[in-house]
């Protein structure tokens, strides 16, 4: 009977969170300008890469291709210790044109031992930047053609001090079930985002698509005090930006600014990707976003001991089948509108069969998270 009741609260705080994100995402829209007022603010966009010599061409030929005036805007990648010619096809691309490559290299010392190497390589380039805002975005990511003035629009109300950005994935044409759920997974987190930020609960975002004023980021102190952790440059600065800055976090939510990143290339490194995310859920400040991280794990897992409990009980299997599908249904609730925004109504089709999978994915996930490793580019972090 405990076990029921423990169930039925957990599902029912689900549902109210489901419901929630509905809300959110349906009501939300992010004040947007004219395209340039008198006082057009320059905008540098920064790329570290590491290892990327078959990628960053088609990244920077795509913000390059942006119908945005070139006075407005810079390029910097930043290498990170690339073992390829990153460096050399970035220089070649961006030579005579408004952009540079620096390394990371030159601005350490030889003795010099880091643990988040990203952060780092961002730091530096920040520093050198000369725009008044930074977008970040990652050497494997394609820009749309109005990229640059979605996000110069958003730039423009005074209030704002951080930008969190979509992201979708290139379309892939030899579509497998890896890729339909981590298509889904992905656009599901990309509307929690969103949801999250307009209902000022537990912000999240994304580093392949986000934009904060520098002045902002030096006046929290950059990465200071989470310099230590290998990843998170997003997230972690995103709320230590909010500290400040509570009103300050908005979500771009238009299709124009939709930045696609490659997906994973097999289940291994989909797992190690999501493992590397993970890794920093219990290093947030934000209570919120704790409380809310601990919900949907704790929902999962007590599914996951239902379908092991049912085994041994047979009448747990009517509780098991009507938990998961009322979880279908208040999730699809929220994901239609989602599926519809994204152009990914046609793959929701695939979302309740992939509903086993995703449940054992989230467990383990979380849990790989806190007491596991990744690799990372040739890197390993525990």
């Amino acid at each position: 009977m405990i076990f029921i009741i423990i169930t039925i609260l957990l599902f029912l705080s689900y549902a109210i969170l489901m419901l929630v994100y509905r809300r959110g995402w349906i009501r939300y829209s992010m004040p947007l300008h004219e395209t340039f007022p008198n006082s057009a603010q320059k905008i540098s966009i920064i790329i570290p890469a590491r290892n990327e010599a078959d990628n960053i061409g088609k990244c920077l030929h795509s913000i390059l291709s942006n119908e945005f005036p070139a006075a407005y805007f810079e390029i910097i990648v930043i290498d990170d210790f690339s073992e390829d010619e990153t460096a050399s096809v970035a220089g070649k691309i961006l030579n005579n044109k408004n952009g540079r490559v620096i390394a990371l290299k030159d601005y350490l010392s030889k003795d010099e031992r880091i643990n988040a190497y990203k952060k780092k390589a961002l730091e530096i380039a920040i520093i050198i930047a000369s725009g008044d805002w930074i977008i970040t975005t990652d050497a494997d990511c394609i820009a749309p053609k109005n990229w640059l003035k979605q996000m110069h629009r958003a730039m423009q109300n005074e209030h704002t001090q951080f930008i969190a950005a979509p992201v979708s994935f290139i379309p892939f044409s030899r579509r497998n079930w890896l890729y339909y759920f981590q298509s889904l997974d992905f656009m599901t987190m990309q509307g929690i985002t969103a949801a999250s930020i307009a209902n000022n609960m537990g912000n999240m975002c994304n580093g392949a698509n986000l934009a904060f004023r520098k002045s902002a980021f030096n006046e929290v102190g950059g990465y200071k005090d989470i310099d230590h952790i290998a990843s998170g440059d997003d997230m972690l600065l995103m709320h230590k930006i909010q500290s400040k800055y509570p009103d300050g976090i908005y979500y771009l939510k238009s299709e124009q600014a939709i930045v696609e990143t490659p997906v994973q290339a097999n289940w291994k490194a989909f797992l190690n990707q999501r493992i590397r995310w993970s890794s920093k859920a219990d290093k947030y400040n934000d209570k919120k976003l704790t409380a809310v991280l601990a919900l949907v794990y704790l929902f999962n897992f007590n599914i996951l001991v239902l379908v092991i409990a049912s085994v041994w009980n047979y009448n747990l299997v009517f509780l098991l089948f009507g938990t998961v599908f009322a979880k279908v249904i208040v999730e699809l609730l929220f994901l239609i509108p989602v599926a519809k925004f994204y152009g990914k109504s046609n793959e929701m089709i695939y979302f309740t069969v992939l509903q086993p999978i995703h449940i054992l994915y989230i467990v383990m996930a979380g849990f790989l998270g806190k007491f596991g490793k990744y690799d990372w580019k040739g890197r390993t972090v525990k």
